[in-house]
């Protein structure tokens, strides 16, 4: 169905032809070139690999890691875990690079193969082109019997990882825990029903009702956290008269919640409720990219702090953090970047910062919402036919704008004076996004479906 190769990986659509697909042939294809990759620079003697719950998840595990021994790297196997956790294990285990087995958002039939370096931080673009053209060359070569790597077990990381988050300064277990929160929580048959359940135990919250926790990789439901996907949520949490509710992607690092009235909080707050809450203990700027609400930069500015925009993608972000010194990061998509833990997205440090937040809030979570900037977005997307040119499809709408202010950083940004759009290919499937945002929602609808009509 679909193969699509670029700087931080591969990822594509289980079964297939080789080339056209993610097939056993690719999986290793790739995983040799990484490993080769970290061979070349005078490391890759250890790797962190770990997974998420889909169904393809073992398969392609045993495929990775016997790639990797096959070429003498020894590998410290996390087994069912998360994202954000293997990032940090990365560097708990002073390994030379990482493997996340992930599709993230994507549905079931995808999975993925996440590279990390030493720093438990996607890798760079340059890097990433020089795997891909060891791929392509199959330039890489395996290691004699004698010369073989080592495999071992890493137990107990997700609960090291829950430690970290809540020795951090900004989290306030005493106050959520008198709280008392009612929560229900759509771990979407991944390995969030591992890690939520534990880190709200660690919080104090003592009643929190999980759905979709089996952990069977059969998606209950579409599994990007998006209003449309989550009815279930929001039906649960006025059913159960809960507090609010919470949803995680199968690999936990976009997170979002809904609100006691089923209602959506909208995943493009994260992120500001959270930036809102750190820049209160440590002023400093913030970054997100530039699909993300302008609602991060106002209340950004209104603590006397500065605002930055990155192109799409969390290697991109960081980098941007890295630049600026920036104290809190992320993007829209409910992924929440705090520097003090680790460079990387974290749906488990984005909870506990949330409910510390909410817990010294007075009032329900829908009037805490009310309490940012209010803007409403659009988000569309187009398939991507294989002969279309994605520079012919921007350049006909940035025709049409051609007197508002543009930015091709990263596809086609067009600030108008009540708003904003953003077209770009997708790094993860074949389709262009379209991002808007204006202050109703009918403006931001009619932003987006004036660039559909163009299309």
């Amino acid at each position: 169905m679909s193969l699509i190769k670029s700087i931080s990986g591969i990822r594509g659509t289980i079964g297939g032809k080789p080339g056209e697909n993610f097939t056993p042939v690719d999986i290793v294809k790739f995983t040799a070139a990484y490993g080769s990759w970290l061979l070349e620079k005078g490391k890759g003697k250890k790797v962190v690999v770990g997974r998420d719950g889909r169904m393809s998840g073992s398969m392609v595990n045993q495929l990775v890691v016997n790639t990797l021994l096959g070429l003498g790297i020894d590998v410290l196997d996390a087994g069912l875990s998360t994202t954000p956790t293997v990032e940090m294990a990365v560097v708990w285990e002073e390994a030379d690079g990482g493997i996340i087995l992930t599709a993230s958002h994507n549905p079931m039939q995808w999975n993925a193969l996440k590279l990390l370096n030493n720093h438990g931080e996607f890798i760079s673009a340059e890097d990433g082109l020089n795997i891909l053209e060891k791929a392509t060359n199959e330039r890489f070569e395996f290691a004699n019997v004698n010369s073989l790597g080592k495999l071992s077990q890493i137990d107990s990381v997700i609960e090291k990882h829950i430690e970290s988050i809540i020795e951090l300064k900004y989290v306030d277990k005493t106050a959520i825990q008198k709280k008392g929160f009612k929560v229900v929580v759509d771990v979407i048959n991944s390995t969030g029903a591992i890690a939520i359940p534990k880190l709200l135990e660690s919080l104090g919250v003592q009643n929190a009702i999980i759905i979709n926790g089996d952990i069977t990789g059969n998606f209950a439901h579409n599994p990007e956290p998006l209003p449309e996907h989550l009815t279930q949520l929001c039906e649960a949490v006025k059913t159960h008269n809960a507090d609010f509710g919470i949803s995680v992607d199968p690999d936990v690092d976009r997170l979002c919640f809904v609100c006691e009235d089923g209602t959506f909080f909208g995943e493009e707050y994260t992120l500001v409720a959270v930036a809102n809450y750190v820049l209160q203990f440590q002023k400093g700027s913030t970054v997100s990219n530039l699909s993300s609400s302008r609602a991060l930069r106002d209340i950004t500015r209104e603590q006397g702090c500065n605002y930055y925009a990155a192109a799409v993608g969390e290697v991109n972000v960081v980098k941007k953090m890295k630049e600026v010194n920036a104290v809190i990061g992320g993007e829209g998509n409910g992924g929440i970047i705090l520097p003090e833990l680790h460079y990387g997205r974290d749906a488990l440090a984005g909870v506990a910062l949330f409910l510390s937040a909410l817990a010294k809030f007075e009032g329900t979570i829908s009037a805490f919402r009310k309490t940012f900037p209010d803007y409403h977005m659009a988000k569309k997307k187009v398939d991507l036919a294989a002969d279309v040119q994605i520079t012919d499809v921007l350049a006909k709408v940035q025709s049409a704008y051609a007197d508002q202010k543009l930015n091709t950083e990263d596809g086609l940004k067009i600030d108008l004076l009540d708003g904003w759009i953003h077209l770009r290919a997708s790094n993860t499937e074949p389709i262009i996004r379209i991002y808007t945002e204006a202050t109703t929602k009918e403006t931001a609808e009619q932003f987006a479906n004036d660039v559909m009509n163009i299309l």
